[in-house]
């Protein structure tokens, strides 16, 4: 079945997948992954998007980005694609795909309840690929910032991250301790439904507004069920 389009709406986060192809391994050596956190970095700036939170695994990578501009993310994946593609074919000596297709995203409630969700999966996948115990003992992700300060030119925290706290060490602190909290698998497969369905991630009010602004669902249809019970309706997303 076709991919839905996607939704793009400036100034409203987004979480994005990118994966090699076939899950093959895109990342070796550190000089592969200080070159595409180099080639994210010129892209944020040079295509206006804010970049909250990421990881790069072996195999693939994770963003949590805001926007500015309507063809912003697409500009930004196209230019790191395209380089990273070139910069690893002529050091590793190889030809052919790199990527699987094209990337993957949901448009992201800017809700907190949402917004750290999402930054908790990204910053926590290299605990559930068992490669580190901990997300504090891996170094290709914004955790080392986010919840411990380490300076990292590649982020701009979002707004709901500053109200996390008045002083940065308190916002390091309160995001440490929520971090700490594995995920419940509900919302792992909620976050993963949605980016590769491409569907929205938010509360029903959230999602009823998008449909509103781009004048297209942002949910499924629940399968089967009386269409008038409350359950049906609160699927749809028209009571919460």
């Amino acid at each position: 079945m076709a991919r839905l389009p996607r939704f793009i709406l400036p100034g409203y986060p987004q979480h994005v997948i990118q994966r090699g192809h076939t899950r093959q391994q895109i990342l070796f050596e550190e000089e592969d992954y200080w070159f595409i956190w180099d080639k994210l970095s010129v892209a944020a700036e040079k295509f206006q998007c804010d970049i909250h939170a990421y990881v790069l695994m072996p195999n693939h990578f994770h963003l949590l980005l805001t926007p500015y501009q309507e063809n912003g993310i697409g500009k930004l994946m196209q230019y790191v694609g395209r380089y990273y593609v070139q910069y690893f074919n002529s050091r590793h000596e190889r030809h052919g795909t790199l990527w699987e297709g094209r990337y993957r995203a949901t448009l992201v409630d800017p809700n907190a309840a949402f917004l750290l969700q999402v930054a908790h999966y990204i910053e926590s996948n290299p605990v559930r690929a068992s490669l580190v115990t901990l997300p504090s003992e891996y170094g290709w992700s914004s955790y080392g910032s986010n919840a411990e300060g380490i300076e990292d030119r590649l982020l701009t925290p979002h707004r709901e991250y500053a109200r996390l706290g008045r002083s940065a060490k308190a916002r390091r602190e309160y995001y440490a301790a929520q971090a700490m909290r594995p995920l419940d698998e509900g919302w792992i497969k909620r976050i993963r439904d949605a980016t590769n369905k491409a569907w929205v991630l938010g509360n029903p009010e959230f999602c009823q507004e998008i449909e509103s602004l781009l004048n297209r669902r942002a949910l499924p249809r629940p399968r089967g069920g009386d269409r008038r019970s409350q359950a049906y309706r609160r699927g749809v997303g028209v009571v919460s």
